[in-house]
């Protein structure tokens, strides 16, 4: 059967129209899901499931942002390709580092080198004490330590190296421990489902307040629980009232979670920041390091410059270790 020609153009000029409106709907489903993600950003809150999981993948929101914008383009839908340019606008604008970066006052006091390394149940202990005799750090935190871990470390790293420890002895991952090359004193702990124990660190005659941290991570049924144990590490950066401090270790959390901005906001400098490698991926280390994301960190009070910030694959873990180094610095009118 062959169509009259009114009946071809009018199917000609359908096929156009139906691929517009796919295209359409296509961008606004699209353009749907990155706004309700990034509003939660822009109204410093993480929300609920899966807001939280999504907001440690920020960037990456910049991928269907743009084919939003595209197939809005491509629909010649102009509301949404005004749509598509203030959601790409945002994540693009959130994409920046978080924090300040001014320099210490004073002259430098002091050197430690810091390393963090989440060891997955123990199971990363030997590549991490691999990495312990080639960075030679003067702090060591190691999350997910348990009794093998730890039995590992006083065997392999020497007693005189590290005369100074502090542990939350524990099975799986409820494990931590501190190695020290500078005397500590005042031991504490932050109380939760996971090892946090700290010290008051003596460097060099300045006390410096140093804690582990690892929070529940922000897993489906358990935000809640995430959040109150960040808030503890807020409480904790909070009672430092201005002194020197060190909080290192498996936040489970990133710069574009509200939680870790909060502890960031008690004073505190993410050193990896500092040093230009904010979103250096600490973890997984299953996937290719431009897909992953940053939550292993070394966070620090302003008196400290950082340097040297490395992210290194010690096998075995799905984090990747943290090692920097950090300058202590003392005002001339500070005693």
């Amino acid at each position: 059967m062959t169509l009259a020609p009114d009946a071809e153009e009018d199917t000609a000029e359908r096929a156009p129209r139906r691929r517009g409106r796919a295209a359409a709907w296509g961008a606004g489903l699209l353009l749907a899901g990155v706004s309700g993600v990034i509003g939660f950003r822009v109204a410093d809150s993480d929300g609920f499931t899966p807001v939280p999981q999504l907001l440690a993948f920020l960037p990456w929101l910049l991928v269907p942002a743009v084919a939003g914008l595209a197939l809005a383009v491509l629909g010649r839908w102009r509301a949404g390709m005004v749509w598509g340019v203030v959601v790409l606008g945002l994540v693009a604008w959130y994409t920046e580092p978080y924090g300040t970066t001014d320099a210490p006052r004073g002259p430098a006091v002091a050197e430690l080198r810091v390393m963090t390394s989440n060891v997955e149940y123990g199971r990363g202990t030997k590549g991490l004490i691999k990495a312990v005799r080639e960075e030679r750090p003067d702090l060591l935190f190691v999350p997910e330590c348990d009794h093998a871990c730890a039995a590992l470390l006083r065997q392999e790293v020497p007693r005189a190296d590290y005369p100074h420890r502090q542990a939350v002895a524990a099975y799986g991952p409820e494990g931590s421990i501190i190695l020290s090359k500078v005397p500590l004193k005042d031991p504490h702990r932050v109380r939760a489902t996971l090892g946090m124990p700290g010290a008051v660190a003596e460097v060099k005659g300045h006390p410096v307040r140093i804690l582990l941290a690892h929070p529940m991570p922000p897993v489906p049924g358990d935000v809640g629980l995430w959040r109150e144990e960040m808030g503890k590490l807020r409480e904790y950066a909070a009672a430092g009232d201005g002194r020197s401090t060190i909080i290192a270790g498996d936040f489970n959390a990133t710069q574009d979670h509200a939680a870790f901005r909060s502890v960031l906001d008690q004073g505190l400098r993410d050193a990896a920041r500092l040093d230009g490698s904010s979103r250096s991926p600490s973890w997984p280390t299953a996937v290719p390091a431009p897909l992953g994301t940053q939550i292993d960190h070394v966070l620090a009070t302003p008196d400290f410059a950082a340097r040297d910030a490395r992210f290194l694959e010690i096998g075995n873990t799905d984090h990747r270790a943290l090692v920097v180094t950090l300058t202590l610095h003392r005002a001339d009118t500070e005693r």
